[in-house]
């Protein structure tokens, strides 16, 4: 409010009527509303944006409030130029949508509600708050002088002292779970009764705001009375109780969760948030308490990978984004070994932008590390990390041979386990831990070669080498490096997330967008079709590659995801996802509903190629999508970066619609060429 000058208008956008306002508002706020004379209105821009068909989209209605109450101009001529400027800009999506806009112009302009503010607030005051921080000293310094003022945009504010200690430019993991935004309007509601206990919510969370956990007695016991539960169903798992937890405060709302419910009865609807409050309590419960069990559920299957802590968590994605989906999963099966070179675009601003870091660690202290290079070089960046990690730990392992000719008992035989599982992450990590301690009682007893090796104790286990990045990095300007580094053999994984268009930078076409596409630089349709990185990528031969759409088939995903990072070699994969930039039809809360619309209409298609079975006599390539069942052409016409191409260009856009169709269907034949036939 200190922005507002004496004598000003301000306008707040919420749900509450006048008369709640003195219950909700924080008595700074109401306190400097009466001192400074300020003019108080409040409009219900999310219901009206509703009701006119326009989601949670509010901007054009506040936008004329403000035209209504700055008076800067006549009002009805704002409104004519509102609407001239709508006209144009939404003209290619629809009459439609030309006509919500016009709708949502007038609303704000007549769905303004002036406050008479109660004399009392000038004498209002806050009831002291104590607040309670828990983690490491190093993470309550930097939330309370850190987070919190850039929070409070007062950033600027803060002295170079302040960042000390982050001289080397790192931060410290997890601070996205100290932001409790939030911002959602409506989340999840789990209905215990209703559910099937299948974790696909959980799986496709973009943000990890719902969480499958295993709870024993004592737990529940222990548990907020309102953590809701069920027996926990599965052999072995008899004496757990079942709880899909909501984290409401960090939810973004999107509804994800809740559409892809396959439930008979939904087990999740969505509620205001106001009525869900209650959980959050449950939440912090659970992740401070309900430790991780054996519950007999591989960690290579779609329900036993929620069971596993994500590693990242309340990042900064729009709601619903598929990418952060992703890249929560490959946090869930290797995050605990994880190191991430990230090529700038929308991966860089949803994971690392200061100060809340989303990448987080678990109850061990172990997650990823997570570093950010350029669009041309990332791949290499990320290179360099394989090759120096693999560098270090050969040295390492050299010397625990020679520590091993000389030991004796537990020391000896931890020595032979590390060796013999260095190549294996998920093994090495195990044999690292009982390696360690045996180390230390060696060094204590004048080894000095043990007393080496644990100065680089954190390079004994295998790390899991991710090269993350969009389709801008991985297609175009970065496409030299990635082909670099997947033909120098070396055992890292890279992991793109295909948008079709660059994202983060304002929705140009890149050459992985589809013939008939709409998008900057290509406003009449992409004329060629998109480059096909897996065949190229599978020529060489000794590459993993595989190509997922997590809504088509979950399994598939987590089993392709898998290969790649056990493969000792290069691993491409390569993810589809949905974008805001698309125009999905219903927003991004089908997210998951569009990628398997798209396998089922042959616009994308799902395969593993595996070098490793051509030693077993098997084709290497596998073709997991079925054949395309549904319509091409209907599929891309519930996407405005296609539909707009119809209304801009009509003489053109039914023979880019087919040929756009007939290539993917030569696709699908080369693909399925490939499956039955032993090609190589």
């Amino acid at each position: 409010m200190q922005d507002v000058k004496p004598g000003g208008s301000f306008l707040l956008n919420c749900q509450w009527s006048p008369e709640e306002l003195d219950q909700h508002l924080p008595a700074s706020m109401k306190s400097y509303i009466a001192k400074n004379n300020i003019k108080f209105y409040i409009v219900d821009a999310i219901n009206k944006a509703r009701e006119i068909g326009m989601g949670k989209r509010t901007n054009t209605i506040l936008q004329s409030g403000f035209f209504k109450l700055a008076n800067i101009i006549p009002i009805d001529d704002a409104v004519q130029y509102m609407k001239e400027a709508a006209k144009k800009s939404y003209g290619r999506k629809g009459e439609e949508i030309v006509q919500m806009n016009y709708k949502a112009i007038d609303a704000g302009v007549d769905a303004l509600v002036e406050v008479n503010v109660p004399a009392s607030w000038a004498d209002a005051v806050d009831a002291p708050v104590e607040k309670h921080y828990e983690g490491s000293e190093q993470m309550i310094d930097f939330v309370k002088n850190v987070l919190e003022p850039i929070s409070e945009q007062k950033g600027n504010k803060l002295p170079v002292s302040t960042f000390e200690h982050s001289a080397d430019g790192a931060f410290p993991m997890g601070v996205s779970a100290y932001e409790k935004r939030g911002v959602a309007v409506d989340v999840p509601e789990w209905i215990p009764e209703n559910c099937i206990q299948c974790a696909q919510c959980s799986f496709v969370c973009p943000h990890a705001t719902i969480r499958a956990y295993a709870a024993d007695a004592e737990e529940m016991k222990n548990a907020p009375a309102a953590m809701k539960g069920k027996k926990m169903i599965g052999k072995g798992c008899e004496d757990y109780t079942f709880v899909m937890q909501v984290d409401p405060l960090d939810c973004m709302g999107c509804g994800l969760c809740a559409n892809i419910c396959p439930a008979p009865n939904k087990a999740l609807v969505m509620k205001p948030l106001d009525s869900q409050m209650d959980q959050q309590a449950a939440f912090d419960y659970a992740v401070k308490h309900i430790s991780e069990k054996d519950t007999g559920l591989s960690v290579e299957t779609v329900k036993g990978s929620q069971f596993k802590q994500p590693l990242l968590e309340f990042s900064g994605a729009c709601a619903g984004c598929v990418e952060t989906a992703y890249a929560r999963l490959i946090t869930q099966l290797f995050g605990d070994r994880m190191s991430i070179a990230n090529a700038t675009g929308c991966s860089s601003i949803w994971g690392g932008s200061a100060p809340a870091i989303p990448y987080t660690t678990n109850k061990d202290g172990r997650g990823p590390s997570w570093a950010n290079s350029l669009f041309e070089d990332n791949a290499e960046f990320g290179l360099g990390i394989a090759v120096a990690t693999r560098q270090l730990r050969e040295r390492l392992a050299a010397k625990v041979e020679k520590v091993m000719e000389k030991a004796e008992g537990a020391l000896k035989e931890a020595c032979q386990t590390y060796l013999d599982t260095q190549t294996n992450s998920a093994a090495s990590r195990k044999a690292t831990d009982a390696l360690v301690p045996e180390l230390e009682k060696a060094a204590a007893n004048g080894c000095e070669l043990s007393k080496e090796i644990l100065k680089d104790k954190d390079f004994l286990a295998k790390r899991s080498v991710w090269i993350f990045g969009g389709d801008g990095w991985a297609y175009d300007i970065g496409y030299g490096g990635v082909d670099h580094v997947l033909a120098s053999g070396e055992d890292v994984n890279i992991m793109v997330f295909d948008t079709e268009v660059y994202s983060n930078t304002g929705g140009q076409a890149s050459k992985a967008s589809q013939i008939g596409q709409v998008a900057q630089f290509a406003a009449s349709g992409k004329a060629i079709k998109k480059k096909d990185l897996a065949a190229i990528s599978m020529s060489y031969g000794y590459i993993y590659v595989a190509q997922i759409g997590m809504g088509a088939n979950y399994q598939q995903t987590v089993r392709a995801l898998v290969e790649a990072e056990n493969y000792h070699g290069p691993s491409l994969v390569i993810g589809y996802a949905p974008c805001e930039m698309h125009g999905i039809k219903g927003g991004m809360g089908n997210s998951q509903l569009e990628i398997k619309a798209a396998v089922e209409a042959g616009y994308w298609h799902l395969f593993r190629y595996d070098p490793r079975l051509k030693a077993e006599g098997k084709n290497p390539f596998q073709l997991d999508s079925k054949e395309p069942k549904g319509d091409y052409e209907e599929f891309i016409k519930r996407e405005v970066r296609y539909t707009s191409l119809s209304r801009s260009f009509p003489e053109k856009a039914p023979a880019m619609y087919s040929l756009a169709a007939e290539e993917a269907k030569k696709k699908y034949n080369r693909l399925t060429k490939r499956a039955s036939e032993n090609w190589d």
